[in-house]
């Protein structure tokens, strides 16, 4: 729907000049080509001027306006937007729910078509007929779902024309369910602890159910214990205290003995008709203080260990840290044993602690006085001529002539291989000038003569007393010698 504004400009008659007048474009309120397809309307424009004196003329002049409307594609709509409808959840997939189609505002113009989609389903719970918009479940709807909230379930779904331009519109769709009693009650809590001996003044464990479903079909429940086996009636007893809780005790009594126990419990909710379901609670039984609470040993013991096992354990832990014990000492004492093998020989006689390791590369500039060409070899052959026989260099040929071997046949007779062998050795053994050479070894020539004296001056077999206390004035490396043949004689 458009609406066309007309511009109005007053003329003068004789002039046929443009009267200075405001000018009117704008519409009061939207215009439906449906309903009016033009307005006739009457416009009235009056001189502000006073008229010019002997002039006989109306201060006013009306002429007649046409308003014609032109037609726009519109987006179809939704009559009923958001649409509500109730039903039970649990419904089976297949089933028509309801048909929600839309309209289309351009009445007048060559009819459209419209097309259905599906815009938002957060569950994947309908489907929409493409054609007239019939909505069909896809899948059971239930109320305990989280995508239904406060047990509303809400769809958005498409309309859309084949106009030019396309126009499309969106509606909601609100499904109410009602709540069937199809969930089963659940027993809480699941685990509870209770003193192995109980009295009429100790209380049992409080339980109580929890359910999906809401009243009527929750609350209040019936708690029961079964009948197979004969020995949870025999041990354990229930009593109500209310609509929702009751209370799990052991019989008066009745003695178990501390542990972890599996009780079976029977619950059953108000629905019509009621829902049952049978769940466990895992009860400790454990020994108590004064003030009912489970005492730390006793709580080990409610966890599946007996009085029995929990000594063994505690035998093994002894066993284990007296072997630990054990163990330190010995190695304490077998190092105490290596310390004193050490110091069997006196310090006094212990040669090794006077063997001194200093690391030394080198004495200072006044030991390195020396000559080193008495080290090199020297350029002439004159001091190995004039070297007396039998002393040689080990890498020198000796100046004799060659041995002459006797002349053998080349192909021996097979019959003396074993004098042909036994010949070759001894003659390899008497050769002198085949290497290596079995001589006196001489490393290298220092010179032709030193200025030591003799050795032979050193007479170690003396018989007479002899003077060491020049000893203590050679350092602290010989004051061992000094202290061994110094200080005169022993008595």
């Amino acid at each position: 729907m458009r609406a066309v504004f007309v511009n109005c400009v007053a003329m003068e008659p004789k002039t046929n000049m443009q009267n200075r007048v405001a000018p009117f474009e704008r519409a009061i309120k939207p215009v439906d080509y449906e309903m009016n397809r033009a307005f006739m309307l009457t416009v009235v424009v009056s001189n502000q001027a006073h008229l010019a004196s002997g002039i006989q003329s109306s201060l006013q002049s009306t002429a007649g306006v046409t308003i014609s409307v032109q037609d726009v594609n519109e987006a179809p709509y939704f009559p009923t937007n958001p649409k509500h409808i109730r039903f039970e959840e649990g419904i089976p997939a297949g089933t028509t729910l309801t048909t929600f189609s839309a309209s289309d505002p351009d009445r007048l113009q060559m009819q459209q078509t419209i097309r259905y989609s599906k815009l938002n389903d957060p569950a994947d719970w309908l489907s929409i007929n493409r054609t007239n918009g019939q909505i069909i479940t896809t899948a059971i709807l239930d109320r305990e779902s989280v995508y239904v909230k406060n047990n509303i379930y809400e769809a958005t779904f498409l309309a859309t024309d084949n106009g030019s331009p396309v126009a499309s519109g969106t509606g909601t769709l609100q499904i109410y369910l009602i709540d069937i009693n199809d969930n089963s009650p659940a027993l809480i809590p699941k685990e509870s602890q209770i003193c192995e001996r109980m009295s009429k003044n100790v209380n049992g464990v409080n339980i109580t159910a929890a359910d999906d479903d809401t009243d009527p079909n929750a609350g209040p429940f019936v708690f029961e214990l079964p009948k197979i086996p004969a020995s949870i009636r025999r041990n354990w007893t229930i009593s109500r205290i209310s609509g929702d809780y009751a209370r799990l005790g052991l019989r008066y009594q009745v003695y178990l003995e501390p542990g972890v126990y599996e009780v079976p419990v029977i619950v059953l909710d108000s629905g019509n008709p009621p829902l049952s379901n049978r769940s466990i609670i895992k009860v400790k039984v454990c020994p108590c203080d004064e003030h009912g609470d489970c005492t730390t040993l006793g709580a080990v013991a409610a966890a599946g260990l007996g009085t029995g096992a929990i000594i063994s354990i505690l035998i093994c832990i002894i066993i284990l840290l007296s072997m630990v014990l054990l163990f330190v000492v010995w190695i304490k004492r077998r190092e105490k044993e290596r310390q004193t093998k050490q110091l069997l020989i006196d310090p006094e006689d212990d040669v090794r602690d006077n063997i001194l390791k200093y690391d030394e590369e080198g004495g200072g500039e006044e030991d390195q006085d020396y000559d080193l060409s008495q080290l090199q070899q020297p350029d002439s052959l004159e001091h190995i001529i004039s070297k007396p026989p039998g002393v040689r260099r080990v890498d020198e040929r000796p100046i004799i002539p060659e041995s002459q071997y006797p002349i053998r046949p080349v192909v021996p007779h097979p019959g003396d291989i074993g004098d042909f062998i036994h010949e070759g050795l001894r003659a390899a053994d008497n050769d002198p000038t085949a290497p290596p050479y079995d001589s006196l070894l001489v490393f290298d020539y220092e010179g032709s003569g030193s200025t030591a004296g003799s050795v032979s001056s050193l007479n170690s077999s003396s018989t007479g007393d002899q003077d060491y206390d020049y000893l203590n004035d050679w350092g602290p490396r010989f004051k061992k010698l000094a202290d061994m043949y110094g200080g005169g004689v022993e008595d």
